[in-house]
């Protein structure tokens, strides 16, 4: 079955220049995808025929006439610029004339106007930003929240939890993922009363087998691969992101001149080079690339503004997959079976207007 994806060619700190070179690389080696690249015309055409891909088959271009920028308040990209790359690559999405929208774009705008378009999935209170993150186990961890929501209640830490479950077990193929819930100690007397409310939701899903909840993890259960899902606000999660992202770039930097400062040093790496090229692939943030906008009634995909062409491939490549394995049926089943069963859910209410979307807090 092919699957069709809309690219906003524009969006991020380099545009055409990396979301092209990226578009043809991935349909170049995955026959099932058609993309659509979204955007000033003339600028991806030109690029396409920089790349000598101005007639491929599977490449398909829509125009657009505004670029939502980084700077952008919220406010700009959903009242002023209608006719932006990102708006209409998530229109395509909303129409069904593409299963999966991909961005580099403003993470706020590109929140906004996602929900504004798509609304959320019933049961769902508040779309979450969900991206893997790197572990000792050599599999990812699943995060949520990452920043889309910087102030939350239980009940939205419980929903990240069975939309989290649900994505980890459509992707990996686990009937019951581990959900851990991330805290400053693991004794159930720890954490704000959020978190204490939280966790009692989830326990009573346990008990019930609704869920697989784990308990309290720590900041360094994310690294150890503890479980399969960590659950937070964005406030924390974003934080998190950065720091690990921040520590990921001073350990290659840090080798790299260790390495490089002197004669014996120099020896010592060639000797290593194997063991040096394996660690560096392995914890490569361009190979995580790419973060599920989760609890929308469409799949939306948020690549890092600054990533290169391998990264955004790979944001790609997490949107064609989760495409594939059909998430958001998958997400509306669990909330359709779950929801009715938890205690303490809530009734969402989709925000209708600029209005409310404009006041919303992400990091």
């Amino acid at each position: 079955m092919t699957i069709k994806i809309s690219i906003d060619c524009m969006g991020g700190d380099h545009g055409p220049a990396v979301t092209i070179p990226a578009a043809i690389s991935f349909v170049n080696h995955e026959p099932r995808a058609e993309l659509i690249l979204v955007g000033l015309e003339e600028a991806i055409r030109g690029e396409l025929k920089k790349h000598k891909a101005i007639d491929h088959s599977r490449l398909s271009i829509v125009n657009a006439t505004e670029v939502v920028t980084m700077d952008d308040p919220l406010e700009v990209a959903l009242r002023r610029k209608k006719d932006s790359s990102m708006r209409i690559a998530i229109n395509l999405v909303k129409d069904g004339q593409a299963q999966a929208c991909v961005s580099a774009g403003n993470t706020g705008a590109l929140m906004a106007v996602s929900r504004y378009l798509l609304k959320t999935i019933p049961g769902v209170d508040r779309p979450a930003i969900c991206t893997l993150i790197p572990n000792q186990k050599d599999a990812p961890t699943y995060m949520l929240d990452l920043g889309a929501n910087v102030d939350c209640e239980a009940q939205h830490l419980h929903q990240f939890a069975l939309m989290g479950s649900a994505l980890v077990s459509a992707l990996d193929g686990k009937a019951k993922p581990t959900v851990g819930l991330l805290n400053v100690g693991a004794e159930d007397i720890k954490g704000n009363d959020v978190v204490k409310q939280t966790a009692e939701l989830l326990r009573i899903d346990h008990a019930k087998g609704l869920i697989n909840f784990y308990g309290n993890v720590e900041g360094n259960d994310i690294f150890e691969g503890t479980t399969d899902i960590v659950i937070c606000d964005g406030f924390v999660g974003n934080i998190v992101l950065k720091a690990s992202e921040g520590l990921g770039r001073f350990v290659k930097k840090a080798l790299t001149a260790e390495f490089k400062s002197n004669p014996l040093n120099m020896l010592g790496a060639l000797i290593a080079g194997g063991a040096i090229k394996a660690f560096s692939k392995r914890m490569n943030p361009s190979r995580y690339n790419g973060a599920s906008l989760l609890g929308l009634r469409g799949l939306v995909f948020k690549s890092h503004g600054g990533e290169n062409a391998y990264g955004y491939e790979w944001a790609i490549k997490r949107a064609f997959d989760a495409a594939d394995h059909d998430l958001i049926s998958r997400i509306s089943k669990t909330f359709a079976e779950l929801m009715p069963h938890s205690e303490g859910a809530s009734t969402p209410e989709s925000p209708a207007t600029v209005e409310e979307l404009t006041q919303q807090k992400t990091a």
